[in-house]
């Protein structure tokens, strides 16, 4: 008699990994909210199924709708998951005091981008004084690697081998929607940020925005994420540039000796038990 292998598991496996998708891809439109339209679009799950597994991550706190526009957001418990997270993941937490510092020398903006997949992801802008400012990138927001100061500082990073892999996944992506900015493009930008020690989005996305971008290295030479500055073209002349990169080179440094410090959780000694059974508060944590 043949035995028949039963497909609970892997349904059940199919569903979780669906709903996470879910999760994550809603994470994408930030303070936008997604519509259910673009959500089944994107998705390419169906209309009903998409909805099912919206309204689990809506029960689970995880994802909320907002009552008035029907948009779907992240929800709170998402957020206690991401602050537990960065006792692990807290390159936001020490770059803040950098991002600060940039924007308050410089007058300009200031952001904080890491890798997420083939994509970047913009973590934190920082707003400058200066009256006139570009909002080509917002927190939350995401591009193909490659497109954007800090996403091409990212890319420039890595290895030749990574760089080819990543621009054959975003290549469809980059020419549909970025016109621009082709994987030939791509690869003398990062030529050109490999040479100068930096990477530059000379109004690539919109004409007059300009961006520098300065990768920040894990210990082992990884990239971390990115630095970058944006400003209108009048403010991005060589000669600024230069000052520009020297602001950013000595605030990168004091991410990456702070990234040198942290331990891995895992490599975390134990938290102390106090007498009271309950684990004592560890400033390291």
């Amino acid at each position: 008699m043949e035995q028949k292998v039963s497909t609970t598991g892997m349904s059940g496996s199919q569903s979780v990994d669906r709903a996470l998708g879910l999760l994550s891809l809603v994470s994408y439109f930030g303070d936008q909210g997604g519509a259910l339209s673009d959500i089944v679009e994107q998705s390419g799950l169906n209309k009903p199924t998409t909805r099912r597994l919206l309204l689990a991550l809506i029960r689970s706190g995880l994802l909320e709708q907002d009552p008035l526009t029907r948009r779907y957001y992240l929800g709170q418990e998402a957020y206690v998951l991401g602050t537990l997270a960065t006792r692990r993941y807290g390159l936001l937490q020490i770059s803040r005091d950098s991002l600060s510092v940039l924007s308050a020398k410089t007058q300009d903006t200031s952001f904080l981008s890491i890798q997420r997949d083939n994509y970047a992801v913009c973590l934190h802008r920082e707003e400058g004084t200066y009256p006139i400012r570009t909002h080509a990138l917002q927190a939350g927001y995401r591009h193909p690697l490659g497109v954007g100061a800090g996403s091409l500082a990212i890319l420039a990073a890595m290895d030749d081998d990574e760089i080819e892999a990543i621009l054959a996944m975003n290549e469809s992506e980059l020419l549909a929607e970025f016109p621009h900015l082709s994987p030939p493009q791509i690869r003398a930008d990062i030529a050109a940020a490999r040479a100068q020690g930096f990477a530059l989005n000379p109004g690539r996305i919109l004409a007059n925005s300009w961006g520098i971008g300065l990768a920040i290295r894990f210990p082992d030479a990884r990239p971390a994420g990115a630095l970058s500055i944006a400003a209108i073209d009048s403010r991005m002349q060589p000669a600024r540039q230069v000052e520009l990169v020297a602001l950013m080179k000595i605030e990168a440094k004091k991410i990456e000796a702070r990234l040198a410090h942290l331990q891995p959780l895992h490599d975390r000694p134990k938290r102390p038990v106090n007498r009271g059974g309950r684990p004592e508060q560890n400033p390291l944590a």
